[in-house]
């Protein structure tokens, strides 16, 4: 899988901060609803960020699977407008689950 590593993780900060700045949360503790109250835009900003986070709020590394990314932004924001008072955060790691699964078994099949 594709790595890109965040030389500009500057900007990516700025992003987010401006993104997160209507609450106080992390996004590990958001519903799906308050995920999406963001502006559509920033949702996929929103996915990437969290998804280099760790529950904590800690980084877990310079660098996010942008390719497996682009396959749970739909899953993610599909599966919170259909459950809007569930956890985003457990949306997030069930859409990264499936997607891992299916590169494994991709893998396996070759």
């Amino acid at each position: 899988m594709k790595r890109i590593y965040f030389i500009a993780a500057a900007a990516l900060s700025f992003c987010a901060t401006n993104v997160f700045a209507e609450t106080k949360k992390p996004t590990a503790k958001w519903t799906c609803e308050e995920f999406l109250e963001v502006d559509e835009q920033f949702q996929p900003k929103v996915i990437y960020w969290s998804s280099a986070q760790t529950k904590a709020g800690k980084a877990l590394g310079s660098a996010v699977d942008i390719e497996g990314a682009e396959k749970v932004i739909p899953m993610v924001i599909d599966d919170c407008k259909k459950a809007p008072k569930e956890s985003f955060w457990s949306k997030l790691k069930g859409a990264w689950k499936k997607v891992e699964d299916d590169a494994k078994s991709l893998g396996k099949k070759l």
